[in-house]
């Protein structure tokens, strides 16, 4: 049998933070960020992350002075076509993504259409009472994003064999303004 964990100082610690305080916290939601934005083709991957960090409060229970921390630890993805996801990290932009690319945060749309995404990220939180060391506080505090529109689009192939001088009314030669 293992001795009970004791943290030095606990016991003078009457400013616990509670699982129901710390989801009162105003812990800022994830932005969701979608490369390009807001846009899609049917079969291709949609590059999507969130941009979260911890964060950090200070408040004051019983006179004390409580520091606490918003440290995110899961990300909850509804990509509004019936597909859910939960990460255990954010993702991160990818410059010069293409929908031929599937990355680690990406989703494959399988129908054209405007899609709701939403996002719910989970933050663990710990405090410090006085200077203190830190206490982890059980429980989590699901934080739901603002959702973002997705639209997937279709593509169509052309082979052409052709060139606009010899066949000037061929695909993609006529202007669409004439």
């Amino acid at each position: 049998m293992n001795p009970p964990l004791t943290v030095p100082g606990a016991a003078q610690d009457i400013a616990k933070v509670t699982p129901e305080r710390f989801s009162e916290l105003p812990i800022l939601a994830s932005k969701i960020i979608s490369q390009p934005e807001n846009f899609s083709l049917r079969n291709g991957n949609a590059h999507l992350f969130a941009d979260s960090a911890t964060q950090n409060f200070n408040i004051v229970i019983f006179d004390q002075d409580v520091r606490v921390r918003a440290i995110p630890i899961a990300y909850a993805w509804n990509y509004g076509d019936g597909a859910l996801r939960t990460l255990n990290f954010p993702g991160t932009a990818v410059p010069d993504h293409s929908f031929d690319e599937a990355t680690s945060t990406s989703h494959v749309y399988k129908e054209t259409g405007d899609y709701g995404v939403g996002l719910s990220t989970r933050y663990r939180g710990e405090y410090s009472t006085e200077g203190g060391p830190w206490t982890p506080i059980p429980g989590v505090a699901n934080v739901p994003s603002a959702p973002i529109t997705m639209s997937v689009w279709r593509t169509k192939k052309v082979l052409v064999a052709d060139d606009c001088g010899t066949k000037p009314s061929g695909p993609g030669c006529a202007s669409i303004f004439e």
